[in-house]
């Protein structure tokens, strides 16, 4: 999606005046010898690579401003445009890096906000299924969390949002995929301690219903009968129309036993408990 930010640096600037090349009239010129073209210049090219979604040699256009004319405002602008090219070029690293190397010379900038975003989405487009390792997903959810807190009230801390909720989303999935593979083993307390993670933390994903209608499967497969009910009630209390809080309360009652009372203070205590 094409920011504002993007929009406002992208606006194209004056034609810059073409300086006649005498070089050749006596018998050629060193190219190493030959001045820097114009940061206007370069900026212009760099725009009109990106408006034909040329977007490696947009980003090549603007790292050879920051390269020519280092510390200017067109290298400050051109280094956030960088970073926005790599990101369309799908080449997250190098978006990652010329991020973070605005950030570090422009922490105050206005285009902070969208420089800490760009991180974070392209950290979070690199994101795994849920069978692999997730650690891009918790750095994503690190640099996103920081956007939503640093600029609340930007664009950027709404799309960080959107993106926060998938990430956790998918390290709850992880956790439920680790979970039962011990649960297929009947390695019940390994089982447990994964189901309790995403309670604790993973509370609004919506893996919560099956997390607590497996902790009451393993309790009372380990007959461990009060964590069980406990779960049970847990479960009851905050998805009562849940098909997992009917199996669950199935399975307790064909033991004839029911979820403990689902009321008041002892459900803020329950949960504490399952979640401690």
């Amino acid at each position: 999606m094409l920011m504002a930010t993007v929009a406002a640096l992208a606006a194209p600037l004056g034609a810059c005046a073409n300086t006649p090349n005498f070089g050749n009239l006596f018998g050629g010129t060193d190219s190493a010898s030959l001045p820097d073209e114009p940061a206007e210049k370069l900026y212009n090219e760099g725009i009109a690579l990106q408006n034909r979604r040329d977007w490696r040699r947009a980003a090549l256009k603007f790292m050879e401003i920051d390269r020519t004319h280092p510390y200017t405002e067109w290298a400050k602008r051109a280094l956030i445009m960088a970073a926005y090219s790599f990101y369309e070029s799908q080449d997250y690293e190098e978006t990652i890096n010329q991020s973070r190397r605005f950030l570090q010379l422009h922490p105050g900038a206005p285009d902070a906000a969208y420089a800490q975003y760009l991180q974070g989405a392209a950290l979070y487009d690199q994101i795994p299924d849920v069978q692999r390792d997730q650690t891009r997903t918790e750095r994503a959810l690190v640099i996103l969390d920081e956007v939503t807190r640093k600029w609340p009230q930007s664009e950027y801390a709404i799309a960080a949002r959107r993106k926060i909720e998938v990430a956790r989303d998918q390290l709850a999935g992880r956790e439920m995929t680790v979970a039962k593979y011990y649960l297929e083993r009947r390695q019940f307390t390994g089982a447990i301690n994964r189901y309790r993670t995403v309670v604790s933390q993973f509370q609004t994903t919506r893996h919560i219903e099956e997390a607590l209608a497996r902790l009451v499967e393993c309790y009372m497969a380990l007959g461990i009968v009060n964590e069980a009910q406990t779960a049970a009630a847990v479960l009851g209390h905050n998805f009562p129309d849940s098909q997992w809080y009917k199996d669950s309360y199935a399975l307790i009652q064909g033991q004839g036993l029911t979820p403990r009372e689902d009321t008041g203070s002892w459900i803020s205590r329950a949960f504490r408990r399952i979640t401690g």
